[in-house]
C-alpha cells in the first residue's frame, strides 16, 4: 500500500506479526493533539462571550433600571427589567404592552447624561454598553401603551375613565390617578385627568404610566410637534421580566385596556 510520501510500505504481519500493535500505538501517540493549558484558552474564551453578549444586547433584548415611580406598582423603584426586541421585529407594539423607548425631543428636558466627564471613562462606559454592562447615553423611559396610530384619545367618561374611539378603557393596573367629581368640573391634566382628544398620528403611540398622577407621560407633551406621541421608532423593546430583585422576580404581562 502506498503511503503519503508514495513509497511502499510492507504489512507488520509479514515481519513482525508477535507485535501487531506496535506501529498503531506509535501512529496514536503521534496524531494526539497537545491540549491547551487553561490560561491560553481562556482569552478565547472571554472574547467569544463578549461577542455572544454584544449580539444578544443588540439584537434580542437588554436589561434596565427603574428609575422612577411613574410605574407603580407594576413596576417599583430599583426594579431591574428585561426587554426583548424580537416581538417588535414582526409586528408594532400593541395596547396593553410595557414598552421602553427613547424619549422624543420635547421628553428630554429634565435629561442628564449618565457618562462621564471624563474621555476615558466615558469612552470605556461607552464600550461597556454595548455588552449591556452600562445603560445606553440616551434618555430612555417606560410606559404602557395605550393608544396607537389612527386611534383617538381622550379623557374622560363620566366616571372618569380613559377613553379610546368613544369606548373607555378597562385600566385594573392603575394604582393611584387625580380625583374624580361627578357634581363639579375636573381639572385638565397636570392638575387633573382631563386631556384630548388626541388623534394618534400613524406611526406613532399614545402612552401613559400606571401611577397616572406621578407620570409625565404622553399628556405632559400635547404642545409638541407629535401631541405627545412617541413614534413607534423610537420603541427600544417590550417590558417582559423583572430580573431583580429576587422578591420582584416575574413576568411583565401585557394587559390589552381596549378589552373589556
Amino acid at each position: 500500500m502506498a503511503d503519503e510520501s508514495g513509497s511502499v510500505s510492507v504489512s507488520d504481519s509479514d515481519d513482525e506479526g508477535n507485535k501487531p500493535g506496535r506501529n498503531s500505538r506509535k501512529r496514536g501517540k503521534g496524531s494526539a493533539k497537545k491540549q491547551r493549558p487553561f490560561w491560553q484558552e481562556l482569552p478565547i474564551l472571554i472574547v467569544i462571550a463578549a461577542v455572544i453578549a454584544a449580539l444578544m444586547v443588540t439584537f434580542v433584548g437588554r436589561p434596565y433600571v427603574i428609575p422612577s415611580q411613574s410605574m407603580e406598582n407594576t413596576l417599583l423603584i430599583g426594579d431591574r427589567i428585561y426587554v426583548e426586541k424580537i416581538s417588535y421585529y414582526f409586528g408594532d407594539p400593541e395596547p396593553g404592552d410595557v414598552v421602553v423607548f427613547v424619549g422624543p425631543e420635547s421628553w428630554n428636558g429634565h435629561y442628564q447624561s449618565v457618562r462621564s466627564d471624563n474621555t476615558v471613562v466615558r469612552g470605556v462606559q461607552n464600550f461597556l454598553s454595548y455588552f449591556g454592562l452600562v445603560p445606553p447615553d440616551e434618555n430612555d423611559l417606560v410606559k404602557r401603551v395605550i393608544a396607537v396610530g389612527g386611534q383617538t384619545v381622550q379623557c374622560c367618561d363620566q366616571q372618569g375613565r380613559v377613553m379610546v374611539d368613544g369606548k373607555p378603557l378597562n385600566e385594573p393596573y392603575i394604582k393611584k390617578d387625580y380625583p374624580w367629581f361627578t357634581d363639579r368640573p375636573n381639572a385638565v391634566y397636570p392638575a387633573g385627568r382631563v386631556f384630548g382628544p388626541v388623534k394618534v398620528p400613524e406611526g406613532n403611540l399614545w402612552v401613559m404610566g400606571d401611577n397616572r398622577n406621578e407620570s409625565a407621560d404622553s399628556r405632559a407633551h400635547v404642545s409638541d410637534d407629535l401631541q405627545g406621541t412617541v413614534p413607534v421608532d423610537n420603541v427600544r423593546g417590550k417590558t417582559v421580566f423583572k430580573i431583580w430583585p429576587p422578591t420582584r422576580i416575574g413576568p411583565v404581562r401585557s394587559q390589552d385596556p381596549q378589552t373589556n
